[in-house]
């Protein structure tokens, strides 16, 4: 058993940190909602009205944050925290520079630290299915593997610090970009009057075959799991993608990479958000894609 602070127990984090729980380990929670602590405590969390009690006795702490900036703000707080040796992971989604910032404060701190954001979306946070990309020590990730267990299916070390979010980010850039062009696919199918099973029998055993198609297609019916047979609800909502789309982008920019289909993409989700479907499916894009057929 290892004595665990969850910092973030919102749509992810509160099934993680539940999943935790469940594997036996003792697991204190912190969030700024009453509502999101108050779910986790349901779920056997230890509720903390602040970072420092949640943090407390630790000897591994784990953040599920929005941004990048939530980050850095909290691993700062935990400078005066923390001691020596305490393993520090972070499973949020951000920008590589401020992954790799978050690293620094841990090597000041003389903590082990460890950026390892996660693949699967809410449903494979509940069921414990979550792919982790990290990025980090040897020593880290040996540390770290078996409470990230509890959690995923598979981990995958993928380098020094920072190397988990650069993954994640050109991971759902093909994710963003494959989605575009399934949809794309099915609209034209519709307009030259092909059914919706026609084309998904075809594409998924061929070359059009990809994980936007098979697992999470975006019409309803060949897919029963795929948010489309429920109206779209997320799922992975499209403000999200639009995030990760948005990160790829300041990647590309700062590191030189040519990504104009990347760029393409993160445009059309901006369209889609800016019209009121953030918090709709991002398999939604579908419907903005008939409208402008006139569909």
């Amino acid at each position: 058993m290892t004595k665990i602070a969850f910092v973030g127990l919102g749509n992810m984090g509160g099934p993680m940190a539940a999943n935790l729980v469940k594997a036996g380990h003792e697991v204190s929670g912190f969030d700024l909602s009453e509502d999101s602590v108050k779910a986790a405590a349901a779920t056997g969390v230890r509720a903390s009205p602040a970072l420092a009690e949640a943090v407390r006795g630790a000897e591994c702490v784990i953040t599920m944050l929005p941004k990048g900036q939530h980050v850095i703000a909290v691993w700062s707080d935990l400078a005066t925290l923390l001691p020596e040796g305490t393993l520090v992971i972070d499973c949020s989604t951000i920008d590589v520079e401020s992954a790799r910032k978050a690293h620094k404060l841990a090597e000041v701190m003389n903590c082990i630290s460890l950026d390892a954001p996660v693949s699967g979306g809410t449903g494979g946070a509940a069921a414990g299915t979550l792919t982790f990309m990290v990025g980090g020590s040897d020593k880290a990730f040996a540390s770290a593997r078996p409470i990230l267990e509890a959690m995923g299916r598979k981990i995958v070390h993928c380098g020094h610090a920072g190397a988990g979010q650069a993954a994640k980010i050109c991971n759902n850039m093909i994710l963003g970009i494959s989605m575009i062009g399934v949809c794309e696919a099915f609209s034209l199918a519709e307009k030259l009057g092909l059914s919706h099973q026609a084309l998904f029998d075809v594409a998924s055993t061929s070359s059009g075959q990809c994980w936007s198609l098979t697992t999470y297609c975006p019409v309803p019916g060949p897919v029963p799991t795929s948010p489309a047979n429920n109206d779209y609800r997320p799922g992975f909502a499209a403000a999200l993608m639009l995030k990760d789309l948005a990160l790829s982008q300041e990647a590309a920019q700062q590191s030189g990479a040519a990504t104009p289909l990347g760029a393409h993409a993160a445009e059309l989700y901006a369209e889609f958000e800016k019209a009121g479907h953030g918090g709709d499916d991002f398999s939604a894009i579908i419907r903005m894609l008939r409208e402008k057929a006139g569909g």
